[in-house]
């Protein structure tokens, strides 16, 4: 019987993160989620056990050392080891640099950056003695480029991203793919479609990403061999502008 391997997502929400659980867990990974909220995540978990899948929730404020310490010593010692370990916190808000208050900062950049930083580092000791693992951060357009009203999720996606390059340049001669996708574009989400209509109507022409093909494309960057393994790249629909 071959040994079980563990995906951990934090942030799995009901779009990307989820997808990328249930993708996944098709393959025979043990899917272990997190939200602030374990009983949101009942659904996604029931979804992928219903699928025949094994699933594992876990309600967890990724910005607290302690917690994810505890979290990923409970999956190693209690579920599977940890190949893969994705981070997909969002924190997206937006507010004029005058209104941008020093709460604001920090909490955007504790939830889309040092969280990311915690996640990264105890993945990586745990990666690290197996000589193996992939390490995925979700970047966005602001990972880029800053925009009006965006300075505090700039900032901070600007500093996940830089976080990822020094982890891929430090980990990848270890045996560790660290990586960071690019996701530029409207999601097919909830959000999108209640307060975005006119943009979600583009769904039905392939002009708003769906979650599933998030979700194979990070697949297929951990199944990349290690000669040709990707760092960065850029996921966006065919009429975005770029």
């Amino acid at each position: 019987m071959s040994e079980k391997k563990a995906i951990l997502v934090i942030g799995a929400g009901d779009a990307t993160g989820g997808a990328i659980a249930r993708r996944f867990a098709r393959e025979g990974y043990v899917a272990c989620v997190t939200r602030r909220s374990e009983e949101k995540l009942q659904p996604l978990v029931n979804q992928i056990r219903s699928s025949g899948g094994e699933a594992h929730g876990f309600g967890s404020d990724a910005r607290k050392e302690e917690e994810m310490i505890g979290l990923i010593e409970k999956i190693e010692r209690e579920i599977a080891p940890i190949e893969v370990a994705v981070f997909n916190i969002g924190a997206n808000v937006r507010f004029p640099i005058t209104e941008t208050t020093s709460r604001v900062y920090q909490k955007v950049w504790e939830m889309a950056c040092f969280s990311g930083f915690l996640m990264g580092r105890e993945a990586a000791k745990v990666m690290l003695p197996r000589g193996r693992g992939t390490i995925i951060f979700t970047g966005a357009t602001a990972s880029l480029r800053g925009r009006e009203g965006f300075a505090a999720f700039a900032g901070a996606k600007h500093a996940l991203r830089a976080l990822a390059q020094s982890m891929a340049r430090e980990l990848w001669p270890k045996g560790i793919h660290v990586a960071h996708p690019v996701i530029d574009g409207a999601i097919d989400t909830e959000f999108i479609r209640s307060n975005f209509p006119e943009r979600y109507e583009l769904k039905e022409q392939q002009g708003i990403l769906n979650p599933d093909s998030i979700a194979e494309a990070y697949w297929q960057i951990h199944m990349q061999p290690r000669d040709a393994w990707t760092h960065e790249t850029e996921l966006r629909p065919w009429m975005e502008t770029w």
